[in-house]
């Protein structure tokens, strides 16, 4: 995600999104100034946090998301990095 996307409690909204539909991954802050996440679980739940990220927390501004469908990795729970 890019656009004001720190400092803005977006990694923290996402890691208890991901926790309450079931969603296994990790959340970062990147260097330059983007948040990268990776995401797994069923299908449904995964587009739903997709869909947050779009937007964010309320004092985010997102300008844009880049999705990446990648192989599952085995990822059991959620972490902030």
């Amino acid at each position: 995600m890019q656009g004001r996307v720190q400092g803005v409690f977006f990694r923290d909204t996402t890691r208890s999104r991901a926790e309450s539909v079931g969603v296994s991954g990790w959340v970062t802050n990147r260097p330059d100034g983007a948040v990268e996440a990776v995401f797994e679980g069923e299908p449904d739940a995964v587009e739903q946090l997709v869909a947050f990220c779009r937007g964010g927390p309320s004092r985010a501004e997102v300008g844009s998301v880049e999705v990446i469908d990648e192989e599952p990795e085995g990822l059991l729970g959620f972490q902030v990095r």
